[in-house]
């Protein structure tokens, strides 16, 4: 089992999910209106008058097998869009009930 945390601009947001969707993947948590600066390149996502935009994020469980495509989905959509703004970081999962 693995965990995959999704931060990613507000507008992506129907977008992340049909990826979840389209790979089988019912749950997730979602944190909306969250701020977030990249640390190469982009806009910043602070919400305020200079930076409106905000972020969201997803923290994601999923059997192994699905991480790879998951991910390679987000990259997709991140390198078609790349000043938007989308990462994605997977951990291990020891143990859940």
């Amino acid at each position: 089992m693995k965990a995959i945390f999704i931060a990613y601009n507000q507008a992506y947001n129907e977008e992340i999910v049909e990826v979840l969707k389209e790979n089988g993947q019912r749950g997730y948590t979602r944190w909306e209106d969250i701020e977030g600066k990249g640390s190469f390149n982009g806009a910043s996502h602070l919400g305020n008058h200079a930076w409106p935009e905000m972020n969201h994020a997803m923290l994601v469980m999923v059997k192994d097998e699905k991480v790879d495509k998951i991910l390679a989905d987000l990259k997709a959509k991140d390198e078609a869009s790349p000043l938007l703004g989308l990462r994605a970081f997977v951990w291990n999962i020891e143990t859940f009930y």
